[in-house]
């Protein structure tokens, strides 16, 4: 199998996973924007709302552990690079109509490959920990429509997705 015909980089031509060679590619400034969704009961939502949670402040704690993540994304996804970030910015919105929080994190770094994973990363742990959070008050929230809304830099230029899915 030769990944030059299945599209898929992180494949070698005899099909084993490897870390792409950036090595020749130009370090460029490159943006990624992902978000996310968390949705429980109306109480939950109050009492988070409010600051009532057992836990503490579990906004603030979301927030900084999605900063944390995307710092770390090099350690958790075996193939991704570790970069440079100048910007990791994580955005928690409160969606009464969810109810629940809408989760944004945009990530900016001056390097060779892009930070999509970064950004999709920093979602994704704020979002679990917004769950471990206030799981003693709802053990049935749910966590949605993680997904790359833009990109920005790199070989391929602008992306942006066409429908949000939230």
């Amino acid at each position: 199998m030769s990944n030059q015909h299945s599209g898929l980089t992180h494949l070698d031509p005899q099909g084993e996973a490897q870390m792409v060679d950036i090595s020749n590619k130009s370090a460029t400034v490159r943006e990624a924007t992902a978000v996310g969704q968390v949705r429980m009961h109306s109480d939950t939502f109050t009492a988070i709302q409010a600051g009532n949670a057992s836990k503490g402040d579990v906004l603030g704690v979301a927030r900084l552990a999605g900063i944390m993540a995307a710092k770390q994304t090099a350690n958790l996804i075996p193939l991704c690079h570790p970069l440079p970030m100048s910007k990791i910015e994580v955005v928690i919105q409160p969606q009464s109509a969810l109810p629940g929080y809408r989760i944004e994190a945009t990530v900016k770094t001056q390097a060779a490959t892009g930070v999509e994973m970064e950004a999709l990363t920093a979602v994704s742990i704020s979002a679990l920990t917004l769950y471990d959070m206030a799981k003693a008050l709802d053990k049935s929230i749910s966590i949605d429509h993680i997904h790359l809304v833009k990109k920005m830099g790199g070989k391929s230029g602008h992306w942006q997705a066409e429908i949000s899915g939230e």
